[in-house]
Formats: structure tokens, C-alpha cells, sequence
């Protein structure tokens, strides 16, 4: 196996994709239609074609707010999910920092599927074997997409909820090897955190521009990893009064009260806080019904007509929406759609979301709501979930986290949990302070010189 590492772009290329050459910029474009290009790497960043965020307004009709709900859409980044952006940092940060090459370790990517379906094709492009460690009870697609991108599975059991057997397997079969394998641990390590404060949170921000009054009131998202919720310590670095939201299924409520039931929410609720959670900049903790987002996914996917006859919606509008959804963005903009209520938000405000995927992944999803449905859901159904999960959505069980406690009880879980894998108390309490998180993200500033001069002369 080769050792010449295979270029990507650094994270100020995936934040403005606009700093690489005219040439570089053209043979990645022309380079989607093949998949499996490396110049695909250079195309890990949230903007389309024409270098606009790729966004979706949607239609005041389906939220029932007057705020503007803008979904960031994860779908085109290569490999159909934005996790790609995070599983490539981390590899980049191994090659760059800690000299990995080609056929020195496997990757391995503990997931429940869109991270580890993006270290799958980061590590094919970049020429590693890769092993995903992920529950055995995850949609179908998101193993197909895996094993298409030559990764290995290591199934842990259970779902989402269980995704601490996965962490537990990832660190007694595979940290505990260092020199056989490489982890993009993904709840635990910062290039996680880097990528989405420094490239998801400009993404956040770039969104809004020209909507309403043009800045971000609230930022909304369900952790998985967490990684996502880091883009609002980049928000509020610039609007110190944005809200950030952490979403969680209402059957796996373990940061609100400790629950840890299972839901069907994949890719959210994993029975933990992680480690990359800056829990003093999350505000507001909100519950979602799992079984509310899968109805939402097929609202908008089987729903078309009834969006446009029964709601409102425009046609373009609602054909503009099919096929861009999972559960886990429908969770996230259900919990937008709170938010908007909870804050009091007005035509003027922006509460902006993201879709880390689309439909792609989830057509087994819906078959299992057909069972558990007795058959497809009639018009009528469709009408009612639509109205019940949308417009319906309450502001029922809802955490002020800024409220006295809740920040520190949110720590002291992450310290319970993390200092069993091995990380020192005394590192997990520098994390109650900002001046920890900036400092992470400061390092960006060290590492881009490092990838640059590790990948050569590109473009």
C-alpha cells in the first residue's frame, strides 16, 4: 500500500472552499459525479455548486411560526452526510500531527452510522482499511453504505440508545492498541469540535444573510456526538444573546433527567454527555417523541399533496423538500420550531437547524412505521401527523440549563462517565471553562500550516 498521503483541504478550505485555486476548485466539482475521486475530499464544506450555503427556509405553512426555521442541508457533502466533515479532520489531524500513513494502522470509526459511513469513505479515498464499530440494530442502509465503501463492521448490541456498548467496545478491543489501530473517536477527540465550530458555525451564520434582520437568534440540535452544537460557541462568539438547543428523544431523555430508555431517533440520544459537549454555552434542553419524527419524515416524504392541498404549503415549496429529510432532521426542526415558540420569535428572527443526511438512508424506517401502522398512512393521517408534528409541536418539557445547577449537573455526568476511559478529573474540570474551548479552537491556527505542508504542493 501506498505511503503518499492523499490530499484534503484544510479546515479555512472547508470553511471557504473560495481559498483554493480556480483549477482545484473545477476538478473537484467535475469530480461528483464519481464518487469515489479523492478530489472529492476538496468538496467537504456546506456550500453548493455555486458557493451558497446549502440551505432550506421552510414554509411558514408547515411551522406555524412567524420566525424563519433555515435547515443547513448535510446531503451534499460526498458520501451523503456532513459526518463526513469530521471523520476527515480527525484523519487529517493523525496524518498531519502524528505522522499516520497509509498502511501504518486501521481506522476504526465508533458510530451508529453517518460518522462511521463517513470514516469508511475517507479512509477508502485516502487508502486505509477502516472498521466501524457501531449497534447491530441501525437502519439496513447505513450498513450497505459502510460495507460499499469497503469498511468493516464490529457490532455491538442493540440501537442507538446502546451506543455506550459501542464506546466500551471501541476502547478495550481498539484505544487499548495504539500501534494496530487509529480512532476517530468521534464523542471524545476535538477535531470534532474543530470542524463544526470553525466550518459548521460560519455555515450557521452565512445561512441567515439577507433573512429577516440577518442574524442568528437561536441555534438548535440534537447531540449525538455533540460535535454539531459546537458551531454555536462560533455563533455566540458573534450574537452573545443566541440561544443554543440541545434536542434529546423524549424516550432517551438522559440529559434532562437521566433517562435511558431506548428511541428511534438514529444518529441523537446516546445515553451520554460526551466529552466534546461544551455544556456551559447549551441553554435551552428540549424533548422530542421519536415516534413524532419518523411520522414528520413521512409527512414530507409521501405527504406532497397533502402539504399543498390540507396546509397551504406552495407546490414548488413542498416538492423542494421531498427526499431531503431523516429523523434525526426532523427532530431537529421540530425542536426549532420550540424554539421559535419558546423565545417568542417574530418574522424578523432566524432559528436555523441542520439536516446531517437525507431520506436516502431511512426507506427501511418507514416499512417498520408501516408495521407498526397496520399499512401506509391514508390522507387523512398524513394530514393529522402533519398538524400534530409540526404545528402541533408544544412547549412541554423544556430545561433552562441557565437556571442554577443545571450546567454543573450536566458536568458532573460527563466527569462520571469519561473519567472510566481514562481522562484525568482535573481535565474534564477544565472544561467548565471557556477559556478551555477557545484554546481547542485556537489550535486550528497551528494545525492548517501542518496539513498544508503534510499534503505538498496541490491544484
Amino acid at each position: 500500500m501506498s505511503r503518499t498521503i492523499v490530499p484534503g483541504p484544510t479546515y479555512a478550505e472547508m470553511r471557504n472552499p473560495m481559498l483554493l485555486s480556480d483549477d482545484l476548485r473545477a476538478q473537484a466539482n467535475a469530480a461528483r459525479d464519481d464518487e469515489l475521486n479523492p478530489l472529492n475530499l476538496f468538496n467537504i464544506n456546506w456550500r453548493n455548486t455555486s458557493n451558497q450555503v446549502e440551505r432550506i427556509v421552510l414554509p411558514k405553512e408547515l411551522t406555524g411560526v412567524q420566525a424563519n426555521i433555515v435547515v443547513l442541508s448535510g446531503r451534499t457533502f460526498p458520501s451523503g452526510s456532513m459526518k463526513v466533515g469530521p471523520a476527515y479532520a480527525t484523519l487529517a489531524e493523525n496524518e498531519a500531527l502524528n505522522h499516520l500513513r497509509p498502511g501504518d494502522r486501521t481506522v476504526i470509526g465508533p458510530s451508529t452510522g453517518n460518522f462511521g459511513i463517513g470514516t469508511a469513505y475517507v479512509s477508502l479515498l485516502k487508502g486505509y482499511k477502516a472498521i466501524v464499530v457501531m449497534p447491530d440494530n441501525m437502519s439496513e442502509e447505513r450498513y450497505d453504505r459502510i460495507q460499499k465503501y469497503k469498511g468493516d463492521l464490529d457490532l455491538t448490541p442493540g440501537t442507538e440508545s446502546d451506543v455506550i456498548l459501542t464506546l466500551e467496545r471501541t476502547h478495550s478491543e481498539y484505544v487499548s492498541k495504539p500501534h494496530q489501530y487509529v480512532t476517530l473517536a468521534q464523542f471524545e477527540l476535538m477535531p470534532n469540535y474543530r470542524f463544526h465550530r470553525h466550518v459548521t458555525g460560519k455555515a450557521v451564520v452565512d445561512a441567515v444573510k439577507g433573512l429577516g434582520n440577518g442574524r442568528v437568534a437561536a441555534f438548535a440540535s440534537a447531540p449525538g456526538s455533540a460535535g454539531t452544537l459546537a458551531a454555536g460557541d462560533y455563533v455566540k462568539s458573534l450574537y452573545g444573546d443566541a440561544r443554543i438547543v440541545a434536542l434529546e428523544p423524549r424516550e432517551c431523555s438522559t440529559l434532562y433527567d437521566g433517562g435511558q430508555g431506548q428511541h428511534r431517533i438514529e444518529g441523537i440520544g446516546d445515553k451520554m454527555v460526551t466529552l466534546i459537549h461544551n455544556v456551559y454555552n447549551s441553554d435551552l434542553l428540549m424533548l422530542i417523541r421519536d415516534e413524532d419524527t419518523v411520522r414528520g419524515m413521512e409527512v414530507v416524504q409521501s405527504g406532497t399533496h397533502i402539504l399543498v392541498d390540507r396546509l397551504g404549503v406552495p407546490s414548488a415549496v413542498a416538492c423542494e423538500l421531498f427526499g431531503k429529510f431523516g429523523p434525526s432532521c426532523i427532530c431537529n426542526v421540530v425542536g426549532a420550531i420550540k424554539t421559535a415558540k419558546y423565545l417568542g420569535l417574530g418574522p424578523d428572527d432566524n432559528v436555523v437547524t441542520i439536516a446531517t443526511d437525507s431520506y436516502d438512508r431511512y426507506p427501511s424506517v418507514s416499512q417498520a412505521l408501516y408495521a407498526r401502522n397496520g399499512g401506509k398512512p391514508s390522507d387523512d393521517q398524513l394530514e393529522l401527523w402533519a398538524k400534530s408534528v409540526f404545528l402541533g409541536a408544544s412547549l412541554g418539557e423544556i430545561v433552562d440549563l441557565n437556571q442554577p445547577g443545571q450546567h454543573e449537573r450536566l458536568q458532573k455526568m460527563k466527569a462520571d462517565l469519561w473519567t472510566r476511559f481514562g481522562y484525568s478529573a482535573d481535565y474534564i474540570r477544565q472544561m467548565a471553562g471557556q477559556e478551555f474551548w477557545d484554546a481547542e479552537y485556537a489550535k486550528i491556527q497551528e494545525i492548517d500550516p501542518v496539513i498544508a505542508e503534510t499534503r505538498g504542493k496541490i491544484g
